[in-house]
């Protein structure tokens, strides 16, 4: 039974916390992906993708909530209602999503710096250097970790005030009137992933003390947020960037795998915007990874309690961790790709299509039922124009002939 209602600090602290976990490496890669079908289609794709994820987000936040457990968990959950298969590919999409963005930060800090900075040094020892330090920051309370990220948040916030300000004086009117609505196929995986914080979920409702009115306000709020800033994002590096193959080009941004950071950078000339862009972009990734990582880790923790019968901190951080950082190494330019990977089949699985079918097993009105099959087509045709474009059924390279 609840004694305590959650404190305003306890509730800005989980609403910054939530736009840190928007606010990554997906903002980095909007307007490179999105771009290409142009301003208005990616501006609907947004409204449309953050509201379907706020669906399921109270979903997911309703069961945590009715459970009221500090080990929920969302393997034992989709078991709960579809019984061990649901588990299994549960557990499968959870990997995907955090190894495939764990891997995109790593891959995304890199390029960046060394794009950004012209530093005479390897990549290697800039990805290695940032692995190092984000791994020891993990190995404190998360309590403390969330209050560091809550802070990060808001000097990224500021900081990105500024770079959007200073952008946007270099929009042309031209460039947002683009319309290609095939190729908003290619930004699909991003617009997930941008409205993507569900992996934390089960820490928020905790937080808040399981106070359903308060949580659902609190996510709500960080979403907006989120979204204002996405907006903002996309009108900014839609209306800088040339939709052409030059250097500071949409085209060649996507097709050399290159966060929106960099082409922006080069084509606004200021020492100043350079400056910020980097630290805007350090800290977008930096709040993302911890984030992320906090929530594989407790996932490894509940893998390694369950089959080992005992937690060990640090081989969950081993397992967290050490992969994407050897995908890094292997596929050092995988940027885009892992997060069209992680976000087409990982998170439109877990966070997409099987809260839908909770929701549908769960409706008892017409208009519950309606909304819950809805949910269930949109998910099951964003993971289908995925795969399709994974497998080569879906070629978009005609669409795009004429930039060549």
């Amino acid at each position: 039974m609840q004694t305590t209602k959650p404190s305003m600090l306890q509730i800005i602290s989980i609403g910054f916390l939530i736009v840190g976990n928007l606010i990554g490496a997906g903002i980095l890669a909007l307007p490179i992906n999105t771009g290409l079908a142009g301003f208005v289609p990616s501006l609907i794709g947004l409204f449309i993708t953050s509201a379907a994820m706020y669906y399921s987000a109270i979903i997911l936040s309703s069961e945590a909530v009715q459970q009221q457990q500090s080990t929920f968990n969302y393997p034992s959950l989709y078991q709960t209602y579809l019984g061990t298969a649901g588990k299994w590919v549960a557990v499968a999409a959870n990997l995907i999503i955090l190894y495939g963005l764990l891997t995109a930060y790593l891959t995304g800090i890199t390029t960046i710096i060394t794009k950004l900075f012209n530093l005479n040094v390897q990549p290697v020892w800039l990805m290695l250097g940032f692995f190092a330090v984000t791994s020891l920051i993990s190995l404190a309370a998360v309590d403390k970790i969330m209050k560091y990220i809550a802070l990060l948040v808001v000097v990224k916030c500021a900081a990105f005030v500024v770079i959007a300000g200073m952008a946007g004086t270099h929009v042309r009117v031209e460039n947002l009137s683009h319309a290609n609505w095939p190729l908003f196929v290619c930004g699909i995986p991003i617009l997930v992933t941008a409205f993507h914080f569900h992996n934390i979920i089960p820490a928020i409702c905790q937080s808040l003390q399981w106070d359903m009115k308060v949580i659902s306000r609190t996510m709500l709020v960080g979403m907006v947020m989120g979204f204002l800033m996405n907006g903002t994002w996309l009108l900014v590096g839609i209306g800088v960037l040339p939709l052409d193959t030059s250097s500071i080009g949409l085209v060649n941004a996507f097709q050399k795998n290159l966060p929106a950071t960099i082409p922006l950078a080069e084509a606004i000339g200021s020492q100043t915007f350079l400056l910020l862009a980097g630290f805007f972009a350090m800290v977008a990734i930096t709040t993302a990874y911890l984030a992320n990582g906090m929530g594989l880790i407790g996932f490894m923790d509940d893998l390694t309690s369950h089959h080992l019968g005992r937690v060990n901190p640090l081989l969950s951080r081993g397992l967290s961790f050490g992969p994407p950082l050897v995908i890094a190494l292997v596929y050092p330019d995988v940027f885009l790709k892992a997060i069209d990977f992680a976000g087409g089949f990982g998170i439109v699985t877990l966070f997409g299509i099987l809260p839908s079918i909770i929701a549908l097993r769960k409706a008892r009105t017409p208009l519950q039922k309606g909304l819950g099959i809805a949910m269930l087509l949109l998910f099951g045709l964003f993971f289908l124009l995925e795969a399709g474009q994974e497998l080569g059924m879906l070629d978009i390279s005609a669409e795009m002939e004429h930039w060549k």
